[in-house]
């Protein structure tokens, strides 16, 4: 057989050479699963299941780390760590690299093997799923827990329905039948229902199965065709239901060894068409057992009781069985290698499987009895026929008489040869050669009655007392003492019965009913007269054990005598325990095949014998430390010698000092209940039993006060707690006050200084808010003024050319027609004087220039003509003065302002003068008029005189004009009423002369004014624009 040991590695080979079974387990290899830690330990497999092809499996362990095994390709790859133990696994979905694992946290996660990704997380249940069903097509799966079960959609990973139930009714397995669209419920109270996949339509429902063969079904198999259904559970019978006939066709009666069944499991076969005829059976004890249903005939098993199998799964080609151990290890076995032999030794019991005839449904017809040796054929029914099926028994013999005779075809003296001949008993048949010396009756139902009592007050306590690593020999070790103290009350008392039970405990720990029996008929036969000086040890049995000592080692026990080491120290010891402290399992067991097989002093005998073989280092001992160490721990001693010293002693021994002659021969347990066991001082018992009750009841009260001493002061402590809490509570309250309030003058001074910087930053902003708004004050008072200074000047323009619009127009209606009328008197005149006009022309210019702007001052108040001649004059002034510095033109702007002021003043002055003067002019115009007629006698002599004039003008005007001009000027504030004067006593000629002459100087005093007022906009307008006039008014 071929082991492999995962360890860390997530790939690798399964098996390392070609794996070649043997017939006797078939095991291809041996899977185990060891940590490399610093603390090693054995991670366990807890579920298996194939895939579709048969050829890959899947196992999880209980770290939650999940493998798929390929078979064909000898390949193990590690595809998941889901950190938690897995309850159940699926792997024959639709997608054939996906599978469906159920976890701890009552989940199911559907992973891919080659991607290694989570597909899909599916939650809805509140207690473990144990199983998982998957549809022959693989869209649907059934998951199972003990309170629900709920129906998957594989293709959106959506629940489609979901089964509740009772709490008094809980589900046992709901599954898919194989090739069909039918559902399988299978409850706790053996109600079996068929429902329609698409449309969860009830089918039908099983009848219930006869009262007299009625079990508890646990577990379930079902044929490839879905034609039978297999039940079991804690019994061994083994009931097949026809699912087509709806009715219950044949009762399978399992083995006496077989008391319950974990599992079932039909062995597929190539060539069966699905109807399956193989059957494998899980049972209690480890062993998987399969049969032929049709021939009755065992054809193999697997796994024993030293290796008993948790679970298994048989892949759906049939080629392989994965099975789970109960060390946690995974064991693949080869079908075709355990197929090659079928009669095994010792031979299986024979099997007979009756037909059920189907008008009858009663459980006497339908059971089938199972026999040793020769069967005999029962008599044929009238309604059907019953075949019966002869296995021949390998161990035959003659028998001897009655008293050797055992159960299952033993014999008792071919045994006690056998056990002289080997020394041992085979270990392969060892505990069935137990049963059958024993004669142990497995009372099923009276066990049950004992372990149903619960576990005994006396041992609840016992892990204190006897602390095990292994948490399930404990259980079993505890519920094996509550059953014995059950069974009879002394056991309760007796302190000893943890070490007497122990060995047996640990060899039959898989099989509690038949630990019980041995360990009762240990004590039965073995233990006689040990409780007769309860509680204290059994002298008789120790002075039988001295007396025989003493025939056969008298120097020995005179040696125990002088160092005052008592029968109690180096034998009872050894009794108490069973020799289990000073010999081996091998020797042990050994020791047990002779003492089982012979009379009920062998066991002393084995005592003395044991003394005696030790004698040379027993007499090199002196102190009584020694002694006990010896008796209490291995030692350097051959068990075989130990043995056959028994046997001499049991053939040299006197019969008056014989135990035999005191000690009753074997008695076996009697069949369906166990026999009384009062073979104690029942006095002293019961004495002792009260006194416990009362020192229980007492201990109880005073655990009760120490409860309530406790629970008061815990509420005291808690209390205190709570005080000091809260006043240290209270004094970080207070901390934190304190510290608030620093916290928070700290932030006032801080607000404080803030405010004050806002305060001083308001300031600074009004302040500049306020400067923003006296210059914006100032610049719209400074528009304001200048938009009103415009305003004014443009008012007086307007006034200006109103005033002149008028005046010129009323002047030049008048002049029109005085020049219509004028031209034409003198057009005879002009015609004379053309020469003249043409050569004076250039210099009248000048001087009409000069009388025109001296005319234009008049017009307009008098003054505007004098304002005019001196802008003139600055204008030349100006011109020749251009590269002066520009003191001077503020100079002259300030003159010009002054004497612009004085020439208003002058205006109005002159103008009420200049309208006084024109109403003259008027009048000596009319008189003229008048007197122009008369005139006509001496215009010649005026003409000439008048060119002469002109000609004596032309040839010297500068002398002549410059003073006139000066005497103008230095007058032109004089009133010139003596020249009004003068000129009215001109001749007329001379006043139509100074008439056109004053229409001369109005157009030209006009434009005078315009070009004054241009001259004025452009120097204010260069003076701004250079902006040197504020500097030049500060200097």
């Amino acid at each position: 057989m071929q082991s492999t040991d995962l360890g860390n590695k997530e790939s690798g080979k399964i098996w390392h050479r070609k794996p070649s079974p043997a017939t006797r387990d078939g095991i291809i290899v041996n899977i185990i699963h060891n940590t490399s830690d610093y603390h090693p330990k054995v991670l366990r497999f807890l579920n298996v299941a194939f895939d579709g092809t048969g050829d890959c499996l899947i196992a999880g362990d209980h770290q939650g780390n999940i493998y798929v095994f390929d078979l064909h390709g000898n390949r193990f790859n590690l595809v998941q760590r889901t950190a938690q133990a897995c309850t159940a696994l699926a792997f024959n979905l639709r997608r054939k690299s996906e599978f469906l694992v159920a976890l701890a946290d009552y989940s199911i996660k559907c992973f891919d093997t080659v991607t290694k990704e989570l597909v899909s997380w599916m939650r809805g249940h509140e207690s473990s799923v144990f199983s998982i069903s998957v549809h022959a097509s693989g869209k649907y799966a059934i998951t199972t827990s003990s309170d629900t079960a709920q129906l998957w959609d594989l293709d959106t990973f959506q629940r489609k329905r979901k089964l509740n139930i009772r709490q008094s009714v809980g589900i046992q397995k709901v599954f898919f039948l194989p090739l069909s669209n039918t559902i399988l419920s299978c409850f706790k109270d053996n109600s079996i229902f068929a429902w329609e996949c698409d449309t969860l339509f009830c089918k039908y429902q099983l009848p219930a199965p006869p009262e007299s063969s009625s079990i508890l079904y646990k577990v379930f198999a079902v044929t490839r065709d879905g034609r039978i259904l297999a039940a079991g559970g804690k019994s061994n019978h083994l009931h097949l239901w026809c699912l087509e006939a709806r009715q219950l066709f044949r009762i399978i009666q399992m083995p006496t060894k077989v008391r319950a069944i974990r599992h079932l499991e039909f062995l597929p076969d190539s060539f069966d068409a699905g109807s399956n005829q193989v059957l494998g059976v899980l049972s209690q004890d480890g062993i998987m057992r399969f049969i032929n249903m049709q021939t009755c005939k065992l054809l193999f098993e697997i796994g024993s009781l030293d290796e008993g199998i948790s679970s298994s799964a048989i892949s759906p080609h049939g080629r392989y069985i994965a099975s789970i151990m109960e060390n946690g290890s995974l064991n693949i076995y080869s079908v075709q290698a355990l197929t090659q032999e079928i009669n095994k030794p010792p031979p299986p019991l024979v099997k007979v499987i009756e037909d059920l005839p189907k008008n009858k449904l009663s459980s006497s017809d339908l059971k089938m009895k199972v026999t040793s040796g020769r069967v005999q054929q029962p008599a044929k029914s009238r309604e059907s026929k019953m075949q019966t099926r002869i296995l021949k028994q390998d161990l035959t013999g003659d028998f001897e008489s009655k008293k050797n005779e055992l159960p299952d075809g033993l014999n008792k003296k071919r045994l006690q040869i056998l056990l002289k001949g080997y020394g041992e008993y085979p270990t392969k048949y060892r505990m069935f050669i137990w049963r059958s010396l024993l004669q142990l009756p497995e009372n099923h139902t009276a066990f049950s009655t004992l372990i149903d009592k619960g576990t005994h007050v006396a041992f609840l306590n016992l892990q204190k007392k006897y602390p095990i690593k292994s948490r399930k020999l404990l259980r079993v070790l505890q519920r094996t003492l509550s059953a014995l103290a059950h069974w009879s009350v002394i056991f309760s008392d007796t302190p000893y019965l943890p070490l007497l039970a122990f060995p047996f405990v640990k060899l039959f720990q898989n099989n509690q009913l038949i630990c019980f029996e041995v360990i009762a008929t240990l004590i039965i036969n073995w233990c006689q007269h040990w409780f007769e000086y309860f509680p204290n040890p059994p002298i008789n049995i120790l002075s039988m054990i001295e007396n025989v000592l003493a025939f056969h080692d008298k120097e020995l026990l005179q040696h125990f005598i002088d160092h005052d080491i008592t029968s109690q120290l180096y034998a009872w010891p050894l009794l108490e325990t069973v020799f289990s402290e000073v010999l081996t399992r091998e020797e042990w067991l050994k020791l047990f095949d002779n003492i089982f097989s012979n009379h009920p002093s062998f066991l002393l005998m084995t005592v003395v014998a044991y003394n005696i073989c030790s004698r040379t280092p027993l007499l090199s001992c002196n102190l009584k430390d020694d002694f006990e160490f010896f008796f209490h721990h291995r030692n350097n001693l051959d068990i075989n010698v130990v043995i056959r010293q028994v046997y001499h002693l049991m053939e040299t021994t006197p019969t008056d000092i014989h135990p035999d002659s005191m000690l009753n021969v074997f008695v076996a347990l009697t069949k369906g209940q166990y026999p009384v066991f009062n073979q104690y001082p029942k006095f002293i018992v019961d004495y002792q039993t009260q006194e416990r009750e009362r020192i229980r009841n007492d201990e109880l009260d005073y655990l009760r006060e120490r409860q309530t001493v406790e629970d008061m002061q815990a509420k005291v402590d808690q209390q205190r707690v709570e005080d000091e809490a809260w006043y240290q509570k209270q004094e970080l309250l207070r901390k934190a006050e304190e510290t608030r309030r620093e916290m928070l003058l700290q932030e006032e001074e801080k607000m404080i200084q803030q405010r004050q910087r806002l305060a001083a930053v308001k300031r600074e902003l009004k302040v500049k808010e306020m400067h923003l708004q006296d210059a914006a004050r100032r610049r719209f008072l400074k528009l304001q003024q200048d938009q009103q200074e415009m305003e004014l000047r443009r008012l007086d323009d307007e006034i200006g050319r109103k005033n002149l619009t008028e005046n010129q127009e009323a002047l030049a209606k008048e002049m029109r027609a005085d020049a219509d009328a004028y031209r034409r008197k003198v057009d005879l005149e002009e015609h004379m004087f053309h020469k003249l006009i043409e050569a004076g022309e250039t210099q009248s210019q000048k001087t009409q220039k000069v009388i025109k702007e001296n005319l234009a001052k008049a017009e307009q108040a008098c003054l505007n003509t004098d304002w005019q001649i001196q802008s003139l004059h600055k204008q030349k002034c100006d011109d020749l003065q251009r590269n002066k510095c520009y003191q001077e033109v503020a100079k002259l702007l300030r003159e010009n302002r002054r004497k612009e002021i004085e020439i208003i003043n002058a205006m109005v002055e002159e103008e009420a003068k200049k309208w006084k003067e024109a109403e003259g002019k008027e009048f000596r115009l009319r008189s003229a008029k008048k007197a122009s007629a008369l005139s006509d006698a001496s215009r010649k002599w005026f003409l000439k005189q008048e060119i002469n004039a002109a000609v004596e003008h032309a040839e010297n005007p500068c002398h002549k004009e410059e003073p006139r001009f000066q005497n103008e000027q230095d007058s032109s504030c004089l009133p010139r009423t003596s020249q009004l004067n003068d000129s009215s006593e001109m001749d007329p000629s001379t006043q139509i002369s100074l008439n056109r002459r004053a229409v001369e100087w109005d157009t030209t005093g006009q434009n005078l004014i315009k070009k004054v007022r241009n001259l004025r906009q452009r120097l204010t307008a260069r003076a701004r624009h250079r902006c040197q006039t504020p500097h030049l008014l500060a200097a």
